[in-house]
């Protein structure tokens, strides 16, 4: 899989350098390039926003440097992702939809966001007909200070679920949000006593069928608790 992410931090990204996804990029599993939204500013103080029509606080990042940055990028069966706390909220089902992708674009807005007409301009029938996909997406229902916090979880979630990134594949059969919609069941170590608090008996007994049940039902107490 491919992905950019354009942003005017990049140094945000650093982390995706580390554990499993650097070992993904240099197995070339995975290529991922972040770009300076900067870079495409043509005035004397690299400026990339404005103030909004129709007044208001804050500033919006201009199109037409979004555009300069994401024209290039905008390849046969790309999806470009806007950051944005008005978007879909993502899940593991999303996570899913996209790792099936060959190339993710995470535009990062900052300020008051990233002017709509982006999103619009990519949408046009030109770009459905390469199999241009613009989706808008939020990680939650709250704010943050712009989109690159918002990529990197996004982009853990999704590469995760890229066979061989994952040391262990066996680890994506027990997921903590699986297929059933149900979280994952609590976990437990040595020692089998911690400060007056005991592993259940059930798991120290060797029993694999009671301790499937066992777990499945937990599962779905523990989905219960968060509903």
């Amino acid at each position: 899989m491919k992905i950019d992410a354009i942003t005017i931090f990049p140094e945000y990204f650093s982390p995706l350098q580390l554990s499993l996804l650097g070992k993904a990029q240099e197995k070339e599993l995975l290529s991922i390039t972040v770009h300076n939204l900067r870079d495409f500013s043509t005035n004397n103080h690299h400026s990339v926003d404005d103030t909004p029509y129709g007044g208001g606080a804050g500033m919006v990042m201009s199109p037409e440097i979004w555009g300069s940055a994401l024209d290039p990028l905008m390849l046969e069966d790309t999806d470009l992702i806007i950051l944005t706390p008005a978007g879909k909220v993502f899940d593991q089902q999303m996570a899913q939809e996209f790792a099936g992708s060959s190339h993710l674009v995470f535009a990062c807005g900052r300020y008051e966001g990233i002017d709509y007409r982006v999103g619009e301009y990519y949408s046009h029938p030109q770009f459905v007909a390469q199999s241009i996909r613009v989706h808008e997406v939020s990680i939650g229902n709250y704010v943050l200070g712009g989109g690159e916090v918002a990529a990197l979880v996004m982009i853990e979630a999704i590469t995760r679920l890229i066979p061989g990134v994952l040391g262990n594949p066996e680890s994506l059969a027990e997921e903590s949000h699986n297929e059933e919609g149900f979280l994952e069941y609590p976990n437990y170590t040595k020692p089998a006593n911690w400060r007056g608090i005991a592993v259940p008996e059930v798991l120290l007994g060797g029993n694999h069928a009671l301790i499937a049940t066992w777990r499945a039902a937990q599962a779905q107490v523990r989905a219960q608790k968060c509903d």
